[in-house]
Order: structure tokens, then C-alpha cells, then sequence
């Protein structure tokens, strides 16, 4: 009897790796909801935070506390009415840039946008509402923007399996990582970044993205001395100069399209071999 049971546990548990592993990996809702975007189309800004419960001394609000909204029953807004609170976020122009002409390229792109929560009415007056927050992806404050809320595809996440760093170009559309969220300096697994290239030029969400670098290239912040692909004094160069371009490329990682504007894309790292800075190159896999 209990060589039996010992076999039923067995059984389940390899019925339950199995299905783990038949069943594919989506990115998860926190991820989708929370990753922002870079557009040059213009938002509303006609519905907003007037502010919220407790007021008197709170700044912020975040999960399951009240906001107040600029809009009531008589501009349409019911109980259940549901909404993303955004907020536009000044390029951060650093000292240095991480590479060259990054603010210029980001600027190009369009206005930054935080998603900073989900929102669901609870409560309505004439020309003002009651919204908990449901879903908060940083801090609500004072006169965010707030725009109907609009499901987003959540996409499969490729398996790292097959992973190739050896990867010759796609001959498919390049573009470079610009910056990440919050305007950081690394992105790994689990980082959002914006590429500068979105729906003009073909691109859509649940793409996969290349991350990959040149060998030598001397343009961007994380320095590198010049030549240092194929010459270093005193510890021996090649017969003839190489390009960045015919040396082999540096594979990083991948990330797959979370949202996409006019010309740029947000884009979710799901893979990283090593760390990514704006700069690197992407390519459409």
C-alpha cells in the first residue's frame, strides 16, 4: 500500500511539471499595466486627481486608498467605471549623456508617460467621483491624468530554450535601447526599456526584440578605449584595423513588446545574459 501511494505522488508530480511546462508563460498583469509608454500623440488632460480622502496631510495615494476625480454623473461617469491614472515625466537630462544624442532621440520619440494606477469608481456626485485605487503601480498624487481604462494584451514569453548567442543579424528593422523606466542606467530581466522604433515602422506588441552590442564602439558612456577590439598597447594588435560591424556581435538578451506609439516601443526584458545600458542596439527578431 504504500509502495502504491508513494507511486500515485510520484505520478502527480511529474502530471504537474508536465503541465508547467505546457503551459506557456505570460507577462504578468502588474508588468503589462505598469510599463508606460513614449508618444508623441497628445492625452487629454481635461479629467484629473482633484485629490482624496485624508487629504489634510496625505501627499500620495496608492492601493485600496480613495481618490477624487474632476468628473461626475453628469459627464457620463457611473459607479463601477474603471481608469488608468498616468503622468507625464520630464526627459531627465543627466551631465553626460549615456550615449550619443540621447535626449535628442528621446525627445523625438514623444512624451514619456508613467502609468501610475488603476482606478474604479465607488462613488459618484453630480461633477466629482470617488475612485479606490485598484491596482497601483507607484503613487497617485494631485492633478494626474486619468483616461478610460483600456484592457492590454498580456504577451507569451518566449522559452529560454533555443536561445541563440551566435544569433546572425535578422536583416530585420535596428534601432537602439534609449533609456529604461524611471530613466535608468541598467536593464536586466524583468526591466522595461523604450526603443525608438514603434507602429510606423512595423512594429507591434508581443514582437520579440534582439539586445545586442558592438564590439569597440566608442560613442556611449560605458567607455571603451579606443581601438581595444583589435589593438592594446603592449599586449598585441592584429595585422589590420577591424570595424565595430565586422567583429562579432555581443548577444545579450531579448525582450518581448509590451506597447508600441507612432516611434517608439515599450519593451519587457524576459532575457539577459549579461547587463544592458541605453545605447545597445536592438534588432526585430
Amino acid at each position: 500500500m504504500r509502495k502504491f501511494c508513494l507511486v500515485l505522488i510520484f505520478l502527480g508530480v511529474m502530471a504537474s511539471v508536465l503541465h508547467a511546462q505546457a503551459t506557456p508563460r505570460v507577462v504578468l498583469e502588474s508588468q503589462v499595466y505598469c510599463s508606460g509608454i513614449v508618444t508623441p500623440d497628445p492625452v487629454p488632460t481635461d479629467t484629473y486627481v482633484i485629490s482624496g480622502e485624508e487629504s489634510y496631510y496625505r501627499l500620495t495615494y496608492s492601493d485600496g486608498k480613495l481618490v477624487f476625480l474632476n468628473k461626475g454623473s453628469s459627464q457620463g461617469v457611473k459607479v463601477g467605471d474603471e481608469f488608468e491614472v498616468i503622468r507625464a515625466t520630464p526627459i531627465d537630462y543627466v551631465q553626460g549623456e549615456w550615449f550619443q544624442y540621447q535626449n535628442r532621440l528621446l525627445k523625438a520619440m514623444g512624451t514619456t508617460y508613467e502609468d501610475e494606477a488603476r482606478v474604479r469608481v465607488v462613488n459618484v456626485q453630480p461633477n466629482t467621483s470617488t475612485a479606490e485605487v485598484v491596482l497601483s503601480c507607484g503613487y497617485v498624487q494631485r492633478a494626474d491624468l486619468v483616461q478610460p481604462f483600456t484592457p492590454r494584451p498580456a504577451p507569451v514569453i518566449k522559452s529560454e530554450e533555443g536561445f541563440d548567442i551566435f544569433a546572425p543579424p535578422s536583416g530585420k528593422a535596428k534601432a537602439l535601447v534609449v533609456t529604461t523606466k524611471h530613466f535608468g542606467q541598467l536593464a536586466a530581466n524583468g526591466t522595461v526599456v523604450y526603443l525608438n522604433l514603434g507602429s510606423a515602422q512595423g512594429v507591434k506588441v508581443g514582437d520579440y526584440f534582439r539586445v545586442f552590442r558592438y564590439q569597440g564602439n566608442s560613442s556611449e558612456n560605458a567607455y571603451q578605449t579606443p581601438r581595444v577590439a583589435y589593438e592594446i598597447f603592449g599586449l598585441g594588435s592584429t595585422p589590420r584595423p577591424y570595424t565595430a560591424e565586422e567583429l562579432p556581435r555581443e548577444i545579450l538578451g531579448e525582450g518581448v513588446v509590451l506597447r508600441v506609439s507612432k516611434n517608439a516601443a515599450t519593451v519587457l526584458i524576459t532575457l539577459s545574459r549579461k547587463e544592458m545600458y541605453p545605447g545597445d542596439y536592438v534588432e526585430l527578431e
